[in-house]
């Protein structure tokens, strides 16, 4: 077996896999945390995340007959600071991993490979996820000693840094385990210390109803006004965490091309983003992870990126979307008005 796990191990870095680690499921159990954080509400709209909420808790409650996870990281490091474009107020800020295609895609091909090599070398059945079903990714990444789960609850590698995609194979065939990976952390607090929006009621506890990249993702309808000017000029998630984590000094730029900054995504200009129809949106974001908001919730996110812009150039582009089918974007509009007509 230990023979099978090291050509398992090469198979999974040529396939594109930067890590690969194997953990027991039955060891894996966050059934009390995630009860409590779901009992604080602090889930907000994730309605999905109260469901199945056995098969969320515990791998082996999921898939019963799996004998061993291989849990595999993919870089998708950036090329230059994600913090820079933050100055840039013209400008919107989009999440590292969605300035390209959308990875579900990318990594899922990535695993099926995986799979099918494992089931023709030592048979056996197989499930291959993606952050798409009611698995424990980061808990499971830990057991197998991928990283572990940082201040910012998400995960860390030594060697990988912040910047990287979990995908996960459930197998029957029993593998070698993995040591588990401990803490890093140590007195360090640069994580919770950045965030904008103070999304963490403490170290390794996220409110996701604070959290930038929830707001811009999963919250329907209109942002509380007591969150929207912290929001800054991010329009797509929120990198701040995740970038300023000391260990990625040891971070590296993505090989995939595919993860690259497309250069209309890197710091692509409000006043263009302002300006989609329907139409416009579906086509720009064809293949990329933003597609999925649609035209109305990321139209609003531009809203408040140009009302916290302080840029009066802006004022005519929101105008033009104060009437907009849309109430949510008609509100959003009116807010940013408002805001840049305070700024003069």
């Amino acid at each position: 077996m230990d023979d099978l796990k090291a050509r398992l191990a090469a198979e999974a870095r040529a396939a594109g896999f930067d890590l690969c680690r194997v953990c027991d499921p039955v060891t894996v159990d966050v059934g009390a945390k995630l009860s409590d954080w779901l009992a604080r509400g602090y889930h907000g709209q994730m309605g999905w995340m109260a469901e199945r909420v056995a098969w969320r808790a515990a791998p082996s409650a999921l898939w019963p007959a799996a004998r061993s996870v291989i849990v595999l990281a993919e870089n998708y490091g950036p090329a230059a600071d994600p913090l820079e474009v933050l100055e840039q107020s013209d400008r919107a800020a989009i999440s590292v991993y969605a300035q390209n295609r959308d990875y579900h895609d990318v990594v899922k091909k990535r695993l099926k490979r995986l799979a099918r090599w494992l089931i023709a070398e030592a048979g056996g059945e197989v499930k291959v996820f993606v952050d798409t079903a009611p698995v424990p990714e980061k808990a499971l990444g830990q057991a197998a000693g991928l990283g572990w789960q940082g201040k910012h609850t998400n995960l860390v590698s030594r060697s990988l840094g912040s910047w990287f995609f979990i995908g996960s194979v459930f197998t029957t065939v029993h593998l070698p385990r993995d040591a588990s990976e401990v803490d890093h952390c140590g007195s360090c607090r640069a994580c919770l210390d950045i965030c904008p929006t103070d999304a963490f009621p403490g170290p390794y506890r996220l409110d996701a109803r604070r959290c930038i990249s929830y707001l811009t993702i999963e919250h329907k309808g209109p942002v509380d006004e007591d969150l929207r000017g912290l929001m800054g000029n991010r329009i797509y998630g929120c990198d701040d965490c995740l970038a300023v984590c000391p260990w990625n000094k040891f971070a590296r730029r993505a090989s995939e091309v595919k993860y690259h900054a497309r250069p209309d995504l890197e710091a692509p200009a409000l006043a263009d983003l302002a300006g989609l129809d329907d139409a416009a949106f579906r086509a720009r974001f064809s293949g990329s992870p933003i597609k999925r908001i649609g035209r109305g919730r990321f139209v609003r996110n531009v809203c408040y990126a140009i009302g916290n812009s302080g840029d009066g150039a802006l004022l005519p582009r929101v105008q033009a979307l104060c009437e907009d089918a849309d109430p949510v974007v008609a509100d959003a509009a009116r807010w940013a008005v408002a805001r840049l007509r305070e700024a003069f």
